[in-house]
């Protein structure tokens, strides 16, 4: 192709409002340069208010002027709906896609887009399904089209019309022919006085210099005997600044025939070859010439508007660049491509988790407060004032001392008193090692679901999830045993300098009347002294664990979650086969649709922009 053949080739191709975005028919996004109008109905709805950026040729009424027959003559395929009364009741917005050479024709409409029509008589049905789905059998219209695309070797083109009240079809003509970029296809039969044609009226009223209108007589073979359209189509009775193009449809004994269509065009141009009347315009008359004028017209209409094209494609670059990656990137088939991915993945959610507990994002700042505020808590609420009542304080020491009472001081009974009550401090020690452990989880969890990245693989986030869970189950059970070993060792082994200073203290606050040991030993006061002196040590020890289980914690826990969290992963990971790889990249088929449309889409935009700059550098 010639780059400027490629640029309508482009233009054509990148007007279909391909779903890249979840959209559906009745949602699409405005073309670039949108096709060719059927008794085009305009719809209000982002469709028709972004017209003004397209080039749009419509075909205006009145009804029964041939429209149908003149955009089947120019496609070359008999596929619109036919009958009596107003058969089209949606507007149906047509694209033509020229292919290769030897490639069989084939239609497909946006709301089914992923079925191939190659009978074209299917293609009817769908329309008349598709109108029926959304008016009811009733004649009643809508003015929500339907997007056909036809692919073909022969060239491209679209369509549309309803039911109903006259006002009604012209202010939604209106919508789109009053955008400066609609072609209007001003279609009239030839049996008709032109000076009450509907189409050449509202052509008239909205493109007052013609620039933009063409004129099509269709039925000059049905005009009554000694007359012809002569004056019509050499632009003495209505000038136009496009020259009349005369048109010769398929009759509905043809039609009904199944005649064609490329027998039909060589009828049509026998007829004009052979008429005395329109032997001289043969050469600028029929479907065949119409279609090379409007395709010489779109040419020259993008020729003009290249700047404006440019940038409207560089802005629809960005926009599904932008989509691209919300979307996310399309995933390698290979195997090592994909562990990259995966690998890449982690790395992000991984860097995420970090900030959290480093604090670029909140939540570290939790496990602080385990710390500082959850852990003394606790020490605080152990039943230390039960367990050195003087009830118990007796009994333990009588019983530490068995048959023989202590002779001195009653090392036993300290030693046990000690011992057993350092144990309450497990419980906040395990707590501590818990709580962290709980924060470790939810920052994962969050860190999982703050990953942009991780959001369209949702197995790979549960067996992401899964490693992560057990890696921090594996540093809570470290963790507990160096918290409940910093206590066990406490009990194993007193600090002697403590209770060797107890005797030097209560020798220097006095020594005037010392309590004598045998009348001492055995009295209350003697127990409440040792229930004091005990108390003293494990409020010692308490001071010594609220600083030491902290430091346990962190490195058997947020440690070694900063440095290891992902091994277990990355273990399991390391074992998988490209099966297994591709399960966990497993996505929603509707996203990875979205995001197949939407590449296509960014590739033909690309495409067209090359395409553009060629022909902007060689005009």
């Amino acid at each position: 192709m010639k780059p400027m053949e490629n640029v309508i080739e482009l233009v054509t191709a990148s007007s279909a409002p391909a779903p890249c975005s979840g959209t559906t028919a009745e949602t699409a996004p405005p073309p670039l340069s949108p096709p060719y109008g059927r008794r085009s109905l305009p719809s209000p709805s982002s469709e028709a208010r972004s017209a003004s950026s397209r080039l749009s040729p419509l075909l205006s009424p009145p009804r029964s002027s041939g429209k149908s027959s003149v955009l089947e003559s120019i496609v070359g395929r008999d596929f619109l709906p036919r009958g009596s009364g107003i058969v089209t009741r949606r507007p149906l917005v047509l694209q033509l896609h020229k292919t290769n050479e030897g490639q069989e024709d084939y239609a497909q409409f946006l709301h089914n887009p992923k079925r191939r029509f190659t009978d074209f008589a299917l293609v009817r049905k769908e329309i008349e399904d598709e109108t029926d789905r959304l008016t009811g059998r009733t004649k009643q219209i809508s003015p929500v089209p339907i997007h056909l695309s036809i692919y073909s070797p022969k060239g491209t083109i679209p369509m549309g019309q309803p039911e109903s009240i006259a006002q009604d079809i012209e202010n939604m003509v209106h919508l789109y022919v009053d955008k400066p970029n609609c072609i209007i296809l001003a279609i009239s039969p030839a049996n008709q006085d032109i000076a009450t044609s509907d189409a050449i009226k509202l052509a008239r009223d909205v493109d007052p210099t013609g620039e933009r209108t063409f004129g099509v007589l269709t039925k000059l073979d049905l005009m009554d005997k000694g007359t012809d359209a002569l004056d019509v189509l050499e632009g003495r009775a209505y000038r136009l600044q496009h020259p009349w193009v005369g048109i010769v449809n398929r009759s509905q004994a043809d039609i009904n025939k199944n005649v064609d269509m490329i027998l039909a065009r060589r009828k049509e141009q026998e007829f004009f070859e052979s008429s005395p009347e329109y032997a001289h315009l043969a050469s600028r008359m029929g479907s065949e010439y119409l279609a090379k004028l409007l395709s010489q017209q779109l040419e020259a209409v993008i020729r003009a508007r290249i700047p404006s094209i440019t940038s409207l494609i560089n802005k629809t670059i960005d926009d599904l660049e932008s989509e691209m990656d919300h979307l996310g990137r399309p995933i390698g088939s290979d195997a090592g491509a994909q562990l990259y991915l995966i690998l890449e993945l982690c790395r992000a959610f991984d860097k995420i988790f970090k900030e959290h507990l480093d604090g670029g994002r909140s939540g570290g700042d939790r496990i602080y407060g385990v710390f500082n505020n959850q852990l003394p808590a606790a020490l605080l609420k152990l039943p230390f004032d039960r367990y050195l009542s003087l009830q118990n304080v007796k009994r333990v020491v009588s019983q530490a001392d068995g048959y023989q009472p202590h002779l001195i001081a009653p090392e036993q009974g300290y030693r046990r008193l000690i011992e057993s009550g350092l144990n309450y401090f497990r419980g906040p020690a395990e707590a501590s090692v818990d709580a962290v452990h709980n924060v470790l989880k939810e920052l994962v969890r969050k860190s999982i679901g703050e990953t942009e990245e991780l959001r369209r693989f949702p197995t790979l986030q549960r067996e992401l999830a899964a490693a992560c869970y057990h890696s921090l189950e594996r540093f809570r059970e470290d963790g507990r045993k160096t918290t409940v070993r910093l206590v066990d060792m406490e009990a194993t082994y007193l600090t002697v300098e403590f209770f060797r200073k107890l005797p030097q203290e209560v020798d220097r606050a006095g020594t005037e009347n010392p309590p004598s040991p045998s009348s001492d030993r055995y009295t209350d006061t003697h127990f409440r002294r040792i229930a004091s002196n005990v108390s003293s040590y494990i409020g010692m020890v308490s001071d010594t664990l609220k600083n030491t289980i902290p430091k346990a914690v962190v490195h058997c826990q947020v440690r070694e979650a900063k440095r290891s969290l992902l091994n277990y992963f990355y273990t399991q990971l390391g074992v998988k086969d490209a099966t297994q790889l591709s399960l966990l990249l497993d996505e929603d088929p509707t996203l990875m649709d979205r995001r197949q449309q939407c590449f296509k889409r960014l590739e033909l935009y690309k495409s067209a922009r090359d395409e553009i700059d060629a022909v902007s550098w060689s005009r």
